[in-house]
Formats: C-alpha cells, structure tokens, sequence
C-alpha cells in the first residue's frame, strides 16, 4: 500500500467514525429534517446539514484500546472529571448507607456518550428511578434528577457501582446490560441522549488515580487501581 493511501486512510478513520445502531434513526429523522428545510431556504438547509453532522458524531462508537490487567477501574465516559467526594450509592440498589468515594465524569453534547463497564463482574442489581434535569454538572444532580444504576460484584466479592445520570438536556437514559449479566471491563452497557454524566462510587478503602478537571475516555482511562494502596492524586492546572 503506497504512502497516499496510507495517508488517506489514516484521514478517513480521524474522521468517520462507526455510528452506534441506536443512533440510525435519529440521523434519519435529522436528514429528512435537513431535506424539507432545503426547500424552504438554502441557509436552513446547511443549518441542517451541520445538525445531521452534529447528531452523527453523537453517536459516534468508535474502537477503545481496553487495558487487559487484573484490577484496574475504567472510566466509564468520555468526559471531564466534574466531583470526586465522598457519598452515599443510590438508595433504590439497597446497598448499604455508607459512603463510598464518588467519581463523577461530565459529558457534554459534544463527547462520545457510549458508556462502558468499569470493570469485569456480574450485574448483581439494576434499578431505574425517573427524576428531574437539572445540569448534569451540579452535585445535586447524583440525588435529583433522573438515574439508572447498576451494582457489579467483582471477582474478589466487592461491589462497585455505576450510575448514569440524565442531564439539562438529556431525556433518555438507555442500559443494554440486565441484572444476571456477566460484563466484561471496558464493555459497552448503555448509552444518555443528549449530555449527561455517569458516577462511579469506588469500593471501600480505594482511593481515585484521577483529579477534579482531567479529561476522561470511556474503556481506557484508569480511575482506580484495586490492588494498590496509593493515596489520591493530585494536579495541577497547567
């Protein structure tokens, strides 16, 4: 394969990235959208076109390079870390009311918003409760607004648990995963429309490998090391 090509392909794959099936119907509805606004104004028209744009990536699913070792917790998101506290998990899991830190990852409508298993173990627990929406990016959010949240129990017996969390715009919350599922780290097992944010709340005695303000990638981004004892860390904004 000759330079060219190789150039070409490597700009088509920065580009165009696999859409997740649940978005096929929604960049349908937009380009029939774009469609009619064309025939009332051109200005609209590429309005559109951007929106159908814009709603593609949304739903963008592309390839994760998931760490394979032993006792390592995943971002879940891509996003920024918006909280890191200590917090009582969601009542409605009936777990017990002790608080565990909190990891919070914001997404806006701009990232990839396919979420993924922090870590490998059985879906012992799921439960939706509906809520309000406020942004997602406010710590009220954990305890206000719309949720679906799932407890994994790992290999070692410990339970660690996931939230997602509709936000201001966000208005459907979707888990492929059921309670009984076995779930692999890094696995794809929902998804929010349209920005939103996701909870972690690590296991008693672990301490978070991330700080306030760092950029998440869902599947690669390590919140956690289980096995260790290392304190919190800390960063500077530079």
């Amino acid at each position: 394969m000759d330079k060219r090509r190789q150039s070409f392909m490597r700009m088509r794959d920065t580009f165009l990235k696999p859409m997740h099936p649940e978005g096929r119907k929604f960049v349908a509805i937009f380009s029939a959208i774009t469609l009619l606004l064309f025939l009332m104004s051109d200005v609209l028209g590429w309005i559109g076109v951007c929106l159908s744009i814009w709603c593609y990536y949304f739903f963008r699913d592309p390839v994760r390079s998931v760490p394979t070792t032993d006792g390592l917790v995943l971002s879940p998101a891509d996003g920024v870390v918006s909280l890191i506290e200590p917090a009582i998990p969601p009542e409605e899991l009936g777990l017990p009311k002790t608080p565990l830190i909190r990891v919070s990852v914001f997404m806006s409508v701009f990232n990839c918003h396919i979420n993924r298993a922090p870590v490998a173990g059985e879906i012992t627990s799921t439960a939706y409760r509906p809520g309000k929406f406020f942004n997602a990016s406010l710590d009220k959010a954990s305890s206000d607004n719309e949720r679906n949240s799932l407890a994994i129990k790992m290999a070692d017996g410990r339970d660690l648990i996931v939230v997602q969390i509709a936000g201001l715009v966000a208005r459907r919350i979707v888990c492929f995963s059921e309670t009984g599922d076995h779930i692999d780290a890094g696995a794809r097992f929902g998804l929010i429309r349209f920005g939103s944010r996701l909870d972690v709340y690590l296991p008693d005695g672990v301490s978070p490998q991330v700080a306030l303000g760092q950029t998440m990638i869902a599947g690669e981004t390590i919140i956690a090391d289980l096995t260790t004892q290392h304190p919190p860390r800390t960063a500077r904004q530079d």
